[in-house]
C-alpha cells in the first residue's frame, strides 16, 4: 500500500499564482454582465444611506498615481459601508469645463479659437472633455473601482448647468453675488481673473529696489527736501504709484546722510542704514506716523503728486515704513485708495502689456518693463538701491507662470456676509486629519470676496443680462428661465441666441425703457461649477442626499473643492455640505520626491496594472499611511506584492484544507470544540473587531497590518503550522479534523469579506473556491459580525501564555538544530523544566507534542532542577535531544511505536489504526 495516498493532503483548483493583469479583466467583465453594482444597490435597499461623495478629477489626461490613490481609498470607503450595514452608492464624476481644455484643443487637436464662433469652440471643447471622460472612466474601472460609471455627473451636462444656475441664483437672491472693479489675482498667460484657490506659490527671481519719493508739500510737518523712502520687488508698478501709505502709530525719523534727507520707520533705521550702506545717519526730526496725514510727495518721473496716506496695513516686518500704494495692483493699496478717493489706475491690459496710462512704457509686457523702470529711477537720481532677491511668488496653477494683482470689473460672491455662519459650520464637521479644521478655519477667517466671473469661453456662463443704463439685471425670473432653458438646451444657447431670445418672454425693466437688453459675456469659476455639486448632484439624484458624510480629497482641495462647496452650500442652505472631511496627501517617489517627467521618476498606474495588477496598487494605497505624502516604486510594489503572495497562499492553503468540507453538514459547534480550536476562533474574532474598527476610522493600514500579521503569525506561523498533523493524517470523519475545518472556514470567509473592500479582485476569486451555498460575489455579503464567545476572556489569558511558552520551544528547538542535535522539529524530544505557576498550565493542556509540533514532551520537573545544558527561558528550561524510536512512514513521528505493528510495520501504532479501520 502507497501510505501517501491515505493522506488527506490539500487539494484545491484556486490557483496559486495569482496572474492578476489577465485575471482582473475577466473578473471585472463578470462584473460588468451581472451587474453588480445594481446588485448591491437593490441588496442595500431600505438601509441607512452612507453618501461618499466623489470631489470631480480634471478630464484631461491619463490618470496617474495619485488619482488611483484617491479614487482607490473611496472605492475601499464606499465597498465596506455596503457590506456593514448601508446603502451606498457612488456616482463618480468629472469636472470638464477651464481653461486646460481650451489649451489642450489648442495643442493636441491644433485648434485655433479665433477661426471658430465662441458656440462653435465650445462644442469642440465639450467633444473633447467627453472623449476624456471616457478615457479616464475605462482607467478608473481598470482599478477595481464599483460605481454607477454608467450614469456619471459631469459638468458640462444640461442638468448640472441648469442646477449650478439656480445657486447662483439663489445667491444673488440673498444679496450675496455683485460686481465691482476691485484688485484680482490675474493671469497674463491665461488672460483671466484667477480666484485665491487657483494660486500656487513658486519661487520668482524680482528686482528688490529703494526708491526715495521727493516732498512736494510737507504742510509744515516736513520740509521739502527731504525724500520719502519707499521699498518694492515690483518696479514695473512704480508708474501706477498714485501714493504712500505709513502707519499712523509708528514713529517715523527723517535722517540726514551725504547730503540727503530721508523719512523712513524708526524702527527700521539700523537696518537701513545697513542695507542702504548710509555713512553715519543723523536723525534730525521725529514725527508720529498719524501727523504725515495727506502730505504730497512727487511721482519719481510723472509729473503728479503722490498722496501720503494712513493705514494699518503698513508693517516694520521688512521694507521702510513707508509702503508704495498703487491702487490698481494691490489690495491693501486698494483698500486705502478708496478710503481716500485717490482714483484707480490699472496701467496693463490683459495680456500683461503696458498700456498708454504708463507713457514711455506702452506696449512694454510688465514684466520687462522693470528694467526700463529702474533706469529711468536712476537717471532721476531716486534708485537708492538696486539688488535680486529670490522670494515665494503667485503663480497660475495651469500656465505654471507669474500672476499680477490688476483692479478690473469682475463678479464676486460675497464670502463676508456669511462667513460666521462658515466658520460655525466648520466647527461641525469631523475631520481626518484634525488639523484639517484648523486648515480651513484659517483659509476663510479672513477672506471677503471671491471672485467668480473669468475671461474665457469654455464655462457655465454669469446669468446675468444689462439693461441700456448698463445696470446689471438678475431676477428669480430671469434664473428661473435661464435654467430651464439649459436644462433643456445646454448652456450654449447663452453663445447662440440674442439676449431677448434669451429672456422670459414680454419681459421688461425699468433699466430699458426701449427693451433693449445685452448680456454677460464672461463665464464662472471652474470652483463654483464643482462647488454647486452639492446641488446639482446630492439634491437632484435620487439615490442621494444632503449633506454627504463623507468628501475625501487631497489636501489642495481646502482651498478648491472643499472651500467653494462650503461657501456655496451655506450661502444656499445655511449648512455645511458634508459631515466629514478626510483628506490625503501627494504621491511621491521612492526618495520622497514630487514625481516628474523630466526627471524620469513617474509611475503610471496603467503600467503597473498590466505588471502586477490592480489588486497590488489597491493594497499599497491600503498600506500607507494615506493622511501623508505616500512613496511609491518598484521596490516599494514588489514588497507589497510579497505580501499579497502571503496572504494568498494562505488563503490557498485554507481552501484546499477544506476540501471535502461542507459546513452545513460538517461545521462542529463552539461547544464541541478542544480549547485550542476555540482560542483560534477568538483570535479571528479579534481581528473581525480590530478591522472593522479600524474601516469605520478610516485607518486602512491597520487593517493592512492586521490581516498580514493575521496570516502570518496566527495561522501560517502557528494553527496551520500544527494543524498540518490532524488535517493530513487523521481521517476525514474525524472530530478533531472537521472541528479544526470549522475554524478554517469561519476564517477563510471572515478574511475574505475583510479583505473584499481593498482586494477587490482576489476576494471575490476566492469566494467562488469557498465551500457550502452562498451568494454569488463576496460583495453581496456581510461584514462578518463580532460574536461574544463564552469565556472568550480565559481563553485568551490561557493560550496566551501557551504562546508565550511556544516561542521559547522553538528558540530552544533552533538552537539544538544550530547544534546538529535534531533536523526537523519533528525529530526532536523535548523536556521541561518550568516554574510552578507554568507547571500548573501545562497540566491542564493534553496532545502538547502536537502543539509543539514535536514528537514527545515530557514535563520533568522545575525551573530549579533543570539539567545545566538546558535552555533557560522566564517561563521554563527547556532541554532539547533527538527522538529516540523510529519515523512513521506516513506522519513522520519519530517513535517507539513504528514497528509493533505487523500489518503495518513502518507505521507508528496511531496511523496504523487509522489505516486500518478507513483504506483496508
Amino acid at each position: 500500500m502507497n501510505y501517501k495516498d491515505t493522506l488527506l493532503m490539500p487539494k484545491t483548483e484556486f490557483p496559486m499564482r495569482g496572474g492578476l493583469p489577465n485575471k482582473e479583466p475577466k473578473i471585472q467583465e463578470n462584473w460588468n454582465k451581472s451587474d453588480i453594482y445594481q446588485k448591491v444597490q437593490e441588496k442595500s435597499k431600505g438601509l441607512p444611506k452612507f453618501i461618499l461623495h466623489d470631489g470631480p478629477p480634471y478630464a484631461n489626461g491619463d490618470i496617474h498615481m495619485g488619482h488611483a490613490e484617491n479614487k482607490i481609498l473611496k472605492d475601499i470607503i464606499v465597498r465596506y459601508k455596503s457590506m456593514n450595514g448601508f446603502d451606498a452608492p457612488y456616482v463618480p464624476g468629472w469636472d470638464t469645463h477651464g481653461l486646460p481644455i481650451e489649451t489642450a484643443l489648442a495643442k493636441v487637436k491644433k485648434v485655433n479659437r479665433k477661426e471658430h464662433s465662441i458656440a462653435e469652440f465650445r462644442k469642440m471643447c465639450a467633444e473633447y472633455a467627453l472623449e476624456q471622460v471616457d478615457r479616464q472612466r475605462e482607467q478608473f474601472k481598470r482599478l477595481g473601482v464599483r460605481g454607477d460609471w454608467e450614469n456619471p455627473y459631469i459638468t458640462l451636462t444640461n442638468e448640472y448647468e441648469a442646477e449650478q444656475i439656480k445657486v447662483f441664483g439663489e445667491m444673488a437672491n440673498k444679496g450675496l453675488i455683485y460686481k465691482g472693479k476691485k484688485p484680482v489675482y490675474w493671469s497674463p498667460s491665461s488672460e483671466s481673473a484667477f480666484a485665491e484657490a487657483e494660486i500656487e506659490y513658486q519661487d520668482k527671481r524680482s528686482a528688490s529696489i529703494y526708491v526715495a519719493f521727493p516732498i512736494a508739500d510737507g504742510r509744515s510737518v516736513i520740509d521739502e527736501d527731504v525724500s520719502i523712502v519707499i521699498w518694492t520687488t515690483t518696479p514695473w508698478t512704480i508708474p501706477a504709484n498714485l501714493g504712500i501709505s505709513v502707519h499712523p502709530d509708528y514713529t517715523y525719523v527723517v535722517v540726514e546722510t551725504s547730503g540727503h534727507k530721508y523719512l523712513v520707520a524708526e524702527d527700521l533705521l539700523e537696518e537701513l542704514t545697513s542695507v542702504l550702506e548710509w555713512e553715519q545717519p543723523t536723525v534730525l526730526n521725529k514725527v508720529k506716523g498719524a501727523d504725515l496725514d495727506r502730505i504730497l510727495a512727487k511721482h519719481p518721473f510723472y509729473n503728479r503728486d503722490s498722496l501720503v496716506m494712513l493705514s494699518d496695513h503698513v508693517t516694520t516686518d521688512s521694507g521702510t515704513g513707508c509702503v508704495h500704494t498703487a491702487p490698481g495692483h494691490g489690495e491693501d493699496d486698494f483698500r486705502v485708495g478708496k478710503r481716500y478717493d485717490l482714483g484707480i489706475l490699472c496701467p496693463v491690459d490683459e495680456k500683461g502689456h503696458m498700456t498708454e496710462e504708463a507713457p514711455g512704457f506702452e506696449g512694454m509686457f510688465y514684466d520687462k518693463a522693470n528694467k526700463l523702470v529702474t533706469d529711468k529711477l536712476t537717471d532721476a537720481g531716486l534708485l537708492l538701491k538696486l539688488e535680486f532677491i529670490t522670494h515665494s511668488y503667485p503663480h497660475d496653477w495651469r500656465t505654471k507662470k507669474p500672476i499680477i494683482f490688476r483692479v478690473t470689473d469682475q463678479w464676486f460672491a460675497s464670502i463676508k456676509q456669511i462667513r460666521e455662519q462658515i466658520l460655525n459650520e466648520v466647527k461641525e464637521v469631523k475631520w481626518y486629519p484634525l488639523w484639517g479644521e484648523t486648515r480651513l478655519h484659517n483659509m476663510v477667517k479672513d477672506r471677503e470676496d471671491w471672485c467668480i466671473s473669468r475671461q474665457r469661453a469654455w464655462g457655465v456662463p454669469i446669468p446675468v443680462f444689462y439693461g441700456e443704463d448698463n445696470t446689471p439685471i438678475i431676477s428669480n425670473e430671469t434664473i428661473e428661465h435661464i435654467s430651464n432653458l439649459f436644462r433643456e438646451h445646454g448652456s450654449n444657447i447663452w453663445f447662440e441666441w440674442d439676449a431677448k431670445d434669451l429672456l422670459p418672454e414680454g419681459f421688461t425693466s425699468e433699466h430699458s425703457p426701449n427693451g433693449e437688453f445685452t448680456k454677460e459675456i464672461d463665464i464662472m469659476d471652474v470652483w463654483f461649477d464643482s462647488g454647486s455639486s452639492h446641488q446639482s448632484v446630492l439634491e437632484e439624484r435620487s439615490e442621494l442626499v444632503r449633506p454627504a458624510d463623507v468628501y475625501l480629497e487631497g489636501t489642495d482641495q481646502y482651498r478648491g473643492w472643499f472651500n467653494s462647496s462650503l461657501s456655496t452650500s451655506v450661502a444656499v442652505t445655511g449648512k455645511a455640505p458634508y459631515k466629514t472631511i478626510i483628506t490625503h496627501g501627494f504621491v511621491l517617489d521612492g526618495q520622497g520626491r514630487k514625481m516628474s517627467k523630466s526627471i524620469g521618476n513617474v509611475m503610471d498606474p496603467i503600467k503597473v496594472m498590466k505588471q502586477l495588477g490592480a489588486d497590488i496598487i489597491r493594497l499599497w494605497v491600503s498600506s500607507v499611511d494615506y493622511q501623508a505624502d505616500v512613496r511609491v516604486s518598484d521596490d516599494i510594489l514588489k514588497q507589497v506584492s510579497e505580501v499579497y503572495r502571503k496572504i494568498r497562499n494562505t488563503l490557498r492553503f485554507m481552501l484546499g484544507n477544506l476540501n471535502g468540507f461542507d459546513p452545513n453538514k460538517h461545521r462542529v459547534e463552539w461547544k464541541d470544540m478542544n480549547e485550542l480550536d476555540q482560542y483560534m476562533l477568538v483570535k479571528v474574532n479579534e481581528l473581525v473587531k480590530r478591522a472593522k474598527n479600524a474601516y469605520d476610522d478610516y485607518q486602512f493600514s491597520t487593517v493592512y497590518n492586521a490581516i498580514h500579521n493575521f496570516c502570518t503569525i496566527e495561522l501560517s506561523s502557528f494553527y496551520l503550522d500544527l494543524a498540518k498533523d490532524t488535517l493530513y493524517i487523521e481521517a476525514e470523519d474525524d472530530h478533531k479534523r472537521r472541528s479544526m475545518q470549522t475554524v478554517l472556514y469561519e476564517s477563510v470567509v471572515a478574511l475574505t469579506q475583510l479583505v473584499a473592500p481593498i482586494l477587490a479582485h482576489t476576494a471575490d476569486e476566492v469566494w467562488e473556491y469557498i465551500p457550502g451555498e452562498k451568494e454569488e460575489s463576496v460583495q453581496l455579503t456581510s461584514m462578518p459580525e463580532v460574536t461574544e464567545y463564552p469565556n472568550a476572556s480565559v481563553l485568551l489569558n490561557k493560550w496566551d501564555q501557551m504562546m508565550d511558552i511556544r516561542d521559547e520551544v522553538l528558540k530552544a528547538l533552533e538552537n539544538a538544530r544550530n547544534e546538529k542535535v535534531i533536523g526537523k522539529s519533528l525529530a526532536a524530544s523535548i523536556e521541561l523544566y518550568p516554574t510552578e505557576h507554568t507547571k500548573e498550565l501545562l497540566s491542564t493542556i493534553t496532545d502538547l507534542d502536537k502543539f509543539f509540533i514535536v514528537s514527545d514532551v515530557k514535563v520533568t520537573g522545575v525551573k530549579d532542577q533543570a539539567p545545566a545544558e538546558a535552555d533557560q527561558f522566564e517561563r521554563v528550561a527547556i532541554l532539547a535531544k533527538a527522538a529516540k524510536g523510529e519515523t512513521c512512514d506516513r506522519c513522520w513521528t519519530v517513535t517507539q511505536t513504528v514497528g509493533t505493528n505487523e500489518k503495518h510495520p513502518s507505521l507508528c501504532e496511531r496511523c496504523a489504526t487509522i489505516v486500518a479501520k478507513h483504506y483496508e
